[in-house]
């Protein structure tokens, strides 16, 4: 065996092989899991300011389907990032928050935001 760096190997058949590897995923595997889906991120800009209803929402994401933005709500409530509050019953109105863990990704999206300005992306 080849030693290529300190984590991969490589054997006669020029196979990589990876010491170490992680059972489990890597924090940035974790983190990406909660806001990389895609909408999410978008999402959480947008409750930024405060609470919006689904119809708000969904005209600022104006290339997502309402079906798809439905789903990436339900997500990211379940993951507790979030907060879902139903203003009226009939007709069926509710409103989205951002929880305090919502809060705390928005750092993240202020710095990806400076950074795709910056290298104009």
């Amino acid at each position: 065996m080849v030693k290529i760096d300190k984590r991969i190997e490589s054997n006669k058949k020029r196979k990589k092989l990876i010491l170490n590897s992680c059972e489990e995923p890597c924090p940035i595997e974790r983190g990406m899991r909660l806001i990389g889906g895609k909408w999410k991120g978008s999402i959480l800009w947008h409750l930024k300011d405060g609470p919006l209803r689904f119809n708000e929402i969904a005209r600022q994401l104006s290339g997502a389907s309402k079906k798809i933005i439905n789903e990436r709500l339900k997500e990211m409530e379940s993951q507790g990032l979030i907060s879902r509050m139903v203003i009226s019953e009939r007709p069926i109105a509710v409103s989205y928050e951002l929880t305090k863990f919502g809060k705390s990704a928005l750092m993240i999206l202020e710095d990806l935001k400076l950074w795709s300005e910056k290298n104009r992306i």
